[in-house]
């Protein structure tokens, strides 16, 4: 039977791409790890990875051990935190996943907050361009909890965030558009923008929005990262579309507000009924972190 190391090796190489780079983080000898990927293959019936001149790559058996290899790992590790939080052990590891946009958006602060009252525990983040994979990797045991939008037919717990507002962002002497008012995104129909990646969700979002509107939007250029393309829009690029709470308090691009509203619900969701550390984190969630910051809010006073 696979033992919790030897499925260890294995991901490590997957992950780093070369034995010798395995071995390395792994702070153990080539020849050590070799043996036991051996030994793991050898009770997997055949191959796992092809050896390449320039790293390596999965084979069919490879690929279909690989997810349950992983799940087999974060399980592992979250039954020694689960041992530790309930003999009172305030420290450990809480691990959240969750979607690119989220990570530089409101987790930034909810982590600051979080670090302020449980400095011991240590936080592992696992990051995905797009939700549907985020709800895979979050079903295959990846982490104790998700951030992201709502996922269907979830068996877990799933506890409601709130909606994030997702704005305009152009470059400040843009002559064809006003901060003063709500923009129709047909109004912006013959402009460019700047759009994301095919694998990003919020490609889908920005199509989504543009296809109501009753156009397809013109790509300028594309890119993965929400702050990246709001950079870019306030450089002169096109127009982007961004969750409000990835642009810092010092943002110098020309913010709007589409007309009607665009808004992107999120919630927060476990496998099971979460622990005493991941409920006290979705409770701080719920009550303290804004999905829309203050900083963005004051740019269009009611």
């Amino acid at each position: 039977m696979a033992t919790l190391r030897q499925l260890e090796y294995f991901v490590a190489i997957v992950d780093e791409g070369s034995f010798t780079r395995a071995a390395a983080l792994l702070h153990v000898t080539q020849p050590g790890l070799s043996h036991q990927f051996q030994a793991l293959e050898k009770e997997a019936g055949g191959r796992l990875v092809e050896r390449l001149p320039r790293g390596v790559r999965l084979t069919a058996a490879g690929r279909a051990m690989l997810p349950a290899a992983r799940a087999t790992l974060a399980a592992s590790r979250r039954a020694v935190t689960a041992a530790r939080r309930a003999t009172g052990v305030a420290s450990g590891e809480l691990q959240i996943a969750t979607l690119y946009s989220v990570s530089c958006g409101i987790l930034p602060t909810a982590l600051g907050l979080w670090r302020s009252r449980y400095p011991d525990v240590r936080i592992t983040l696992f990051e995905h361009p797009h939700a549907e994979q985020l709800a895979e990797a979050m079903a295959a045991g990846q982490a104790d909890i998700a951030i992201g939008p709502p996922p269907q037919n979830w068996e877990g717990t799933v506890r409601l965030l709130g909606a994030e507002e997702i704005f305009l962002v152009t470059h400040l002497d843009d002559p064809r558009t006003s901060p003063a008012a709500g923009v129709p995104l047909a109004d912006l129909a013959e402009r460019e923008w700047i759009h994301y990646t095919p694998d990003s969700g919020l490609a889908g979002l920005l199509d989504e929005a543009c296809a109501r509107a009753g156009f397809q939007p013109r790509v300028a250029v594309r890119t993965q990262q929400a702050p990246f393309a709001a950079n870019f829009a306030a450089a002169g690029l096109g127009i982007a579309l961004v969750p409000g709470n990835v642009l810092p308090p010092e943002f110098h691009g020309m913010l709007l507000r589409p007309d009607p509203p665009l808004l992107r619900t999120l919630a927060a969701y476990t496998r099971g009924e979460p622990d005493p550390i991941t409920h006290a984190f979705l409770d701080m969630l719920t009550a303290e972190v804004p999905l829309t910051p203050p900083h963005i809010r004051d740019r269009f006073p009611h």
